[in-house]
């Protein structure tokens, strides 16, 4: 019997996916654990086995098409088995961010409003154009296709052609003509080599700037403008896009930096290197040192939702990786409890993850707070965006020898800024001022580093 393949929901928050790359094809044999496709998530490019056997008798969903989580993917079954009918996968819908909803009334609020207050909403005018529903957008009738094949052999938008045709407007080929005379088109010079170019491009030679003779355009121009045109999103890039236009629109951020003096916890380094041939880098013994601070500030280790708070059991620490075209958190649990090797080990996982691809939405579950260290780049100081449902970001920059006064003498010291990112809602200046200063404590102390 023939088994429709669905392809399945990899993470808790993936409600559509794209097949990146399809690895067997239709009439191949198929065995449990075989690899059937690559799948795009939010988060990375996962590899998706079959969970059984036969002839791969039809692909329903072809690469680099977005459909919903579940949908039939493929069928499998015997050679020149019936294939059922399966209802093509339907396209998802955008949903809408719902309305804010309004503030309820305080129950101590005074029934009559001050001088400085709002007038009633009995005494307020009517003002119905203020807020009315925009009018809907009248009904665009398709151009005619001689229009459409006048456009087309012509590089020209026809979103910018005015139309005459009968009583709605349509777009005709008179209309063409009369917005290539007026449009000054007639007089624009294009060789014929990046005109072709410009048709493979699907590019309009209206917009494209000529700069050469006489305002020709050339090949360079067309170019240009090819490498100018708009670029869907991948879907990692649109999910990074959506939920960090999410935390700074609704997230109230406040920033507090620190500068801590790395110096002792490197040379520690140095000997561990020169003792044991390696040690942990520096961002392991940041993440430690992290974890351990909060245990002793929860509202930095919680969640909120603006009306309640939620104080994680577990120090769970992500950790910010950047890829080509995105960016992935795996996150390392228990990080308090762990010690430094155990963290290392972690974190050189995840990187050979992250090269690989092979980063899964498990690796990147439950973090609780999120360091963000670009200091391998050079960079002096940065301010990171929270990620959605946690109350905390740290971002590390480089540690930088500069000159600073110990015990009244000049010195030169390795001197790394770091700046809180916070949630103003369930965190205070005071408790992120705090939690710096514990956090530079334990860096800087020869404790810690020993």
């Amino acid at each position: 019997m023939a088994t429709k393949v669905p392809i399945p929901k990899l993470g808790q928050s993936e409600e559509t996916v794209v097949i990146e790359k399809w690895v067997v094809k239709e009439g191949d044999t198929i065995k449990k654990g075989d690899v059937l496709f690559e799948v795009e998530t939010d988060k990375a490019v996962l590899e998706v086995e079959s969970q059984f056997e036969g002839t791969l008798l039809k692909v329903v969903v072809p690469a680099g098409v977005e459909v919903p989580v579940m949908s039939v993917a493929a069928v499998i079954g015997d050679p020149g088995e019936e294939i059922p009918e399966i209802e093509p996968p339907k396209k998802p819908e955008k949903k809408e961010a719902p309305a804010p909803k309004p503030a309820a009334p305080k129950k101590d609020a005074p029934k009559k409003a001050s001088a400085t207050s709002a007038a009633p909403a009995a005494a307020a005018p009517a003002a119905p154009s203020a807020v009315s529903a925009p009018a809907a957008p009248a009904f665009k009738p398709k151009p005619s296709p001689r229009a459409r094949s006048f456009a087309k052999k012509y590089l020209i938008d026809l979103d910018k052609v005015t139309g005459t045709g009968g009583s709605s407007g349509r777009v005709t080929e008179a209309d063409i003509k009369r917005y290539l005379e007026d449009s000054g088109y007639l007089d624009r010079k294009i060789t014929p080599a990046a005109f072709n170019m410009a048709k493979k491009e699907e590019l309009h030679l209206l917009e494209i700037e000529g700069t050469g003779d006489n305002g020709r355009v050339t090949m360079a121009d067309v170019k240009d403008a090819a490498a100018e045109k708009p670029r869907e999103f991948s879907t990692m890039r649109k999910v990074i896009a959506s939920r960090l236009a999410m935390s700074k629109q609704t997230i109230p951020h406040f920033y507090v930096t620190v500068s801590i003096d790395m110096s002792c916890l490197m040379e520690k380094r140095k000997q561990m290197k020169e003792e044991d041939g390696r040690a942990p880098s520096v961002n392991v013994f940041i993440i430690k040192a992290v974890a351990e601070t909060l245990k002793n500030f929860p509202m930095l280790n919680a969640s909120t939702d603006g009306e309640s708070v939620s104080h994680k059991s577990k120090v769970n620490i992500g950790v910010a990786v950047s890829l080509e075209g995105g960016l992935v958190v795996p996150v390392v649990r228990n990080a308090d409890k762990k010690a430094l090797d155990e963290i290392d080990a972690d974190v050189a996982e995840f990187a050979a993850k992250a090269r690989d691809g092979k980063i899964s939405p498990d690796d990147m579950k439950g973090g609780t707070f999120t360091i963000s260290n670009m200091g391998m780049l050079g960079v002096e100081n940065f301010a990171a965006i929270i990620n959605p449902g946690e109350t905390g970001i740290l971002a590390v920059s480089a540690a930088i020898p500069t000159p600073v006064v110990k015990d009244g003498e000049v010195t030169v010291a390795n001197i790394m800024k770091v700046t809180l990112s916070a949630d103003h809602r369930a965190v205070d200046g005071a408790d992120g001022a705090k939690f710096l200063a514990e956090l530079k404590q334990r860096l800087e102390s020869a404790e810690f580093a020993g």
